[in-house]
């Protein structure tokens, strides 16, 4: 990614949590890099300004969990339409899981995610590697060769590893190169072949339920061996409140877990699957408005550190069969940043604390030098209208997939720009 023109954003409202600012303040960029913020360093010259009046400049949002279905599922969607998605988002750095076809279990197939999303430009991509060859959980994967060719982290996508002994050595062999473990704690064997959460919607419906052991379990399962091995884990896509409260009494003992929740956790509970509708299958499940209160005050506090879009975007078929059968997942990417702008408005956390569990949290367990705005950081920018209101819709999504339960709700809160290492890759026309 080339570096871009000398830019002046002014008269915006500049939130950097990293950094402890939140003031109206200039921001200059310059060779791809923040120059800096307020005055203009001396002999800058401006080849381009943007004027942020009434709007928010942060830094770029990072997301740990997004699915761009490339290689293997183009049918669904490609690198090139979801990273545009993910600009006109604001997200300027995306996670992607490794259950791609084929696995990220080799330098050639990371190498070619991230290639092929540095070739469109829109959004810089980082995989995941896999923990085991094929994510198949027998045998472990080069971790340190990935990691050379561009893993930050490794995962096994939301596939349990069922050999506990495989596991635990995999968490190992992650340990020595200084690799954070990324996990989405379920036991398969209490999910069973349920695709609701276990309880009073699932029994009027006549739908198979996966209860909340199924994560605790898993979970507990998985703090164990963190404990036994010294790795640094990060649990993906929390669901209960009991497990946030599992995590933090494990963080108090000095086990090195992190976690995140995906957005549509922080709003939707099992009620809104109403009379089966599939936008609505996810995994994990919406629980109980009591875990959607639970999630929301652990992110508050901090014991969640990061908000994901947990993106899946999915053809309009995967969603036309009898809702078991249904491919569960959202298309989230564009509905990320309005959806976190409304647990402001609902005063479940203030803008910083919000706009801290988008970029610098994830970029921390991402263990990449993003998420702020200081001199010298990589000018990953996105700049928003806080109170725009606009509706998603076929027309309104860029995103291949159109799979959300948001679909015509009005939302607040819309991208302006996005830079992406100093370049604009991003410009809605203002209304």
């Amino acid at each position: 990614m080339s570096d871009g023109p000398n830019i002046s954003i002014r008269n915006g409202r500049l939130v950097d949590p990293a950094n402890g600012i939140d003031a109206e303040s200039d921001l200059h960029i310059r060779d791809g890099r923040v120059a800096a913020v307020g005055s203009a360093p001396a002999g800058f010259r401006a080849d381009r300004t943007l004027d942020a009046r009434g709007l928010v400049v942060c830094p770029g949002l990072v997301d740990l969990c997004a699915r761009l279905r490339e290689p293997g599922l183009e049918h669904k969607a490609t690198i090139a339409s979801e990273t545009a998605a993910a600009a006109a988002a604001g997200i300027t750095t995306l996670c992607c899981p490794p259950d791609t076809h084929p696995v990220i279990d080799t330098p050639a197939v990371a190498q070619l995610v991230a290639q092929t999303a540095e070739r469109h430009g829109n959004a810089r991509v980082v995989p995941a590697g896999a923990l085991t060859q094929g994510l198949r959980g027998e045998q472990i994967s080069e971790m340190a060769a990935l990691k050379h060719a561009g893993c930050p982290v490794m995962s096994h996508a939301d596939r349990p590893i069922k050999n506990t002994l495989v596991q635990r050595r995999a968490m190992e062999y992650a340990t020595t190169y200084g690799l954070t473990v990324f996990l989405r704690p379920e036991d398969r064997h209490l999910r069973n072949q349920g695709c609701a959460h276990e309880g009073r919607v699932a029994t009027r419906l006549g739908l198979p339920g996966i209860p909340e052991a199924a994560e605790t379990v898993a979970l507990a399962r998985d703090l164990a061996l963190a404990e036994q091995t010294g790795a640094r884990i990060h649990f993906g896509c929390l669901s209960t409140g009991r497990a946030t409260q599992m995590l933090a009494e494990a963080v108090q003992r000095g086990i090195k877990a992190t976690a995140d929740v995906s957005v549509h956790q922080l709003f939707l509970t099992e009620e809104d699957i109403g009379e089966f509708d599939s936008n609505c299958h996810v995994t994990p499940p919406l629980r109980t408005t009591e875990d959607r209160e639970a999630l929301r005050a652990a992110l508050s506090q901090g014991d969640l550190v990061a908000v994901c879009s947990d993106h899946r975007p999915h053809e309009e078929d995967a969603k036309l069969a009898p809702f078991p059968a249904t491919a569960p997942g959202i298309s989230a990417l564009e509905t990320f940043l309005p959806l976190v702008l409304r647990l402001v408005a609902e005063n479940v956390m203030d803008l910083t604390t919000a706009i801290a569990r988008i970029t610098v949290g994830p970029a921390q367990i991402l263990q990449l030098p993003l998420g702020q705005l200081d001199p010298g950081r990589v000018a990953d920018v996105c700049v928003f209208d806080p109170n725009a209101r606009w509706v998603p819709s076929g027309s309104t999504l860029i995103s291949d997939g159109h799979n959300t339960p948001f679909l015509g709700q009005e939302l607040r809160g819309r991208v302006s720009w996005t830079l992406l290492a100093g370049r604009v890759v991003f410009h809605r026309e203002a209304t």
